[in-house]
């Protein structure tokens, strides 16, 4: 079968040793960006065939890689600490047409974080609002989530009449310890499963690239300031919820209670890449306390604007059925697209990871990497 994903062009001796002619072609996933200066070494990884969607983030893995067969395979653990660490260098993947069932999302979140060395109190998020009487059809355990168009978003009026860029944010950010890795088959871990004909895209844009391309004068001025990070439309729904509301920790003994409030760095250190990364979003970051409503006001405009108005740091995946994505909500935002008719569904997990810090020591994507 002829692939649908193009080859790069380049010179055959670049790509077929000399002694070596009459070897097949390289198969169009298996292509020279993966020697980029700026793609972490792969480990384990290499042996597995993908592609890289865009310089700064996202990767793609085709079918022939199953997440249900690594994580059963004798090595599973060093593949699976290797797959965390690419996916804080690339922010997100992408697996195509994935087996694996809700059992397998719950391990691979639980075990990606604590491979990559997230706190031992640490687990997996209880979504603080669950839905459960008018979203599944269903039962899923109380840390998996269900993404659906019918759910919360809908009923919040974020639909087609909102500002796309809205929609910007990284998952929990409004706990004290939020996301670390997110899987759906829709993100964190995500898979979706239900779609519509056309339409429902994911968009996920790189905290690192963010913060790079600002200028150094104002990479100074950010650094070191701290913002509030507020969830008031999930706070009101608890108050008309309250038979159905999670109060207790949820994935951390640090995320309880009702508030759904938390105070972050505006721009915090990646403890896996120690890359320096921007950490406010459109949706949940409300104020920057170290200035006055109106310069923070301003200041906030211009850093969400950074991730909205750069289409070269961000990235779009179109979802087929049973696609799964990972990503890093530690440098990372996505948004939803709300530009589709029918019912959209997915099964998310989210992993907690640790208390968000900025180390002044550390280094920017761009000079650690030198690129």
């Amino acid at each position: 079968m002829v692939s649908t994903f193009p080859v790069l062009k380049t010179r055959l001796s670049n790509i077929i040793p000399r002694n070596a002619r009459l070897r097949p072609l390289i198969d169009p996933w298996r292509q020279r960006l993966r020697a980029a200066s700026s793609i972490p070494a792969l480990g384990s990884l290499q042996t597995f065939e993908f592609r890289h969607e865009t310089p700064h983030i996202g990767t793609r893995f085709p079918k022939s890689v199953q997440l249900s067969q690594v994580l059963t395979s004798p090595n599973s653990d060093v593949i699976l600490k290797d797959l965390a660490t690419f996916v804080s260098h690339r922010g997100v993947v992408f697996f195509e047409n994935q087996d694996i069932d809700v059992d397998g999302q719950k391990a691979l979140g639980t075990r990606l974080g604590e491979l990559a060395g997230k706190p031992a109190t640490s687990t997996l998020h209880i979504y603080p609002n669950d839905y459960a009487d008018s979203v599944r059809n269903e039962e899923l355990p109380p840390d998996v989530s269900r993404i659906t168009s019918e759910g919360g978003v809908a009923r919040t009026g974020y639909t087609h009449s909102a500002r796309a860029s809205e929609g910007w944010h990284s998952d929990t950010s409004f706990e004290p310890v939020p996301s670390d890795y997110a899987a759906s088959s829709l993100s964190m871990i995500l898979k979706m499963h239900t779609l519509p004909s056309v339409g429902g895209d994911t968009l996920w844009a790189s905290g690192y690239e963010a913060y790079d391309k600002l200028s150094p004068a104002y990479q100074r001025f950010v650094e070191g300031l701290t913002a509030l990070h507020d969830a008031p439309g999930i706070r009101e729904e608890l108050a008309m919820r309250k038979g159905n509301a999670i109060y207790g920790a949820r994935g951390s003994p640090e995320n309880t209670g009702g508030l759904l409030q938390a105070i972050h760095p505006v721009v915090r250190t990646h403890p896996l890449t120690g890359f320096k990364t921007l950490f406010v979003n459109k949706f949940y970051t409300t104020r920057i306390l170290e200035l006055t409503e109106d310069e923070s006001s301003d200041v906030l405009n211009y850093l969400t604007r950074q991730v909205s108005d750069n289409h070269d740091l961000q990235i779009r995946f179109r979802w087929s059925q049973n696609d799964v994505a990972i990503w890093d909500n530690r440098c990372t935002l996505h948004t939803a697209t709300i530009d589709y008719q029918g019912l959209r569904q997915g099964n998310r997990v989210v992993s907690v990871g640790e208390k968000p810090y900025f180390d002044p020591n550390s280094k920017s994507r761009r000079i650690a990497l030198g690129i």
